[in-house]
């Protein structure tokens, strides 16, 4: 029976939309979006405390969150650090993140605008122009694991801009120092600029700017709740990316898929985290069944696999659907992070996509691909906000400008609809400023432009 792994434990939720019967569980699309408060509070203060004593509160929240001591002249990772970091990578690293670079930034150099200007049929000069932010800060989540791929990912996209000042930050370990694939990815990029600071205060510090870290004018990068928090409440003092939370995916499978993929790639995202999403939506239940088959043994497998376990338990569901329309109808309520599209011919689908944060078309196109070096960027909306917002991307860091030019036979043309409106809305002094160029100096001519 589905949904019967042979023990006790129900490993996922499995939702019969076979006749168009089921609903949309409201707690699955709200996933991730309450925040708590008194951690909201929490983080109020520290923002508060780095604004007004600068690095002193760095030194004192990174010695009482991250255990390490440091000194004004320490929060800087030195050009020694750097070298030493270059001798304690594999060249088989090296190799690795040069590729996904490469990759990452010849997908993103296709994304830049192009500047464009026209003369309409009264005279007037009307264009934008695309402008890059001055200076960028990345956060880059410490932990167990290091993150080098964030680092590619967050910082390309602001070099393709044109953005020229690029700082990181990301926590040190234990020992004071950080994760030498990280400066590595960073110096490849030829960002030296690096900060050993996490958590809400790297944020504060990035926002309003300290001794030593300068303010920058846009923060992107994850983090865990305690940074999501510090950018939603820094945001609008500079701009950020998104409010990043769980990771998720969503596979849209028919009968000819093969489950051990499909499994590996739900499990591939459940393993981030115990709040990680991972649905099925397919037209077979036999799949559904084999998906569920080769989830129990490939969980045995995993080093994280008692995360990607509880990922399943609260936030695993197969959706059974009497055709892939009706799930890609589905899949546009969950907008989920990922999607793929495990189907025969996919690419007739994919118009039918309206919500995700990114698409993987077809059975050998996994989505850890993306994660690393597909070229497309990871850095995604997620928990349904994929609704109405799109993933990292050049665009973010670059500034539309729009222009114009009117000569004073284009203001005549529209002065009286401008004047007009300035007085219905009760606007004299708007109006007068189109007004007085229209009168004539003493001599009978037109005043100047």
């Amino acid at each position: 029976m589905l949904g019967n792994t042979g023990s006790k434990e129900k490993l996922w939720t499995v939702l019969d939309w076979r006749g168009g019967q089921a609903t949309v569980d409201q707690i699955l699309l709200t996933r991730g979006l309450e925040f708590d408060a008194a951690k909201e509070t929490a983080v109020r203060e520290i923002i508060q405390a780095v604004r007004r004593q600068g690095d002193a509160a760095l030194l004192e929240y990174t010695a009482r969150f991250d255990q390490v001591k440091l000194t004004p002249e320490l929060i800087a990772v030195s050009p020694a650090e750097f070298a030493t970091a270059a001798a304690q990578v594999s060249a088989e690293f090296r190799q690795a993140i040069q590729v996904a670079a490469e990759r990452i930034r010849r997908y993103h150099q296709r994304q830049l605008p192009q500047n464009w200007e026209y003369t309409d049929e009264i005279g007037a000069v009307l264009g934008r122009r695309y402008v890059p932010l001055n200076r960028v800060g990345v956060y880059v989540p410490g932990g167990r694991a290091p993150y080098p791929s964030t680092v590619l990912m967050n910082i390309i996209p602001p070099q393709v801009a044109g953005v020229q000042s690029i700082c990181v930050v990301t926590p040190p370990g234990k020992d004071g120092q950080i994760n030498p694939h990280i400066l590595v990815a960073a110096e490849l990029l030829g960002v030296t600029e690096v900060y050993k600071v996490g958590g809400a205060q790297a944020i504060a510090a990035l926002a309003y700017g300290t001794e030593t870290i300068p303010r920058v004018d846009k923060i992107c990068g994850p983090g865990n709740l305690y940074v999501t928090l510090a950018k939603k409440q820094v945001y609008g003092t500079v701009g950020i990316d998104m409010l990043a939370g769980p990771s998720e995916i969503a596979v849209v499978a028919d009968v000819d898929a093969n489950p051990r993929y499909v499994a590996a790639d739900l499990l591939s995202q459940a393993e981030h985290d115990p709040e990680a999403g991972a649905f099925l939506v397919t037209t077979s239940s036999e799949l559904a069944q084999a998906v569920e088959n080769q989830l129990v043994q490939q969980l045995a497998k995993l080093e994280r696999g008692a995360t990607a376990r509880e990922a399943l338990n609260r936030w695993g569901r197969c959706f059974l659907v009497d055709s892939i329309e009706v799930g890609l109808d589905l899949v546009n309520r969950l907008a989920p992070e990922h999607l793929e599209l495990y189907v025969a011919d996919p690419e007739r689908y994919l118009e039918q996509v309206r919500s995700a944060g990114t698409v993987f078309l077809g059975g050998y196109t996994p989505e850890p691909l993306g994660d690393y070096a597909s070229g497309t960027n990871h850095v995604l909306p997620t928990h349904g906000t994929a609704r109405f917002s799109s993933g990292l991307s050049v665009d973010d860091f670059l500034k539309r400008m729009s222009y114009s030019q009117y000569p004073r036979e284009a203001l005549l043309h529209l002065a009286p609809s401008v004047v007009a409106l300035a007085e219905t809305e009760g606007f004299t002094a708007h109006a007068n400023a189109v007004k007085v160029r229209l009168e004539e100096d003493e001599d009978g001519s037109a005043e100047r432009s």
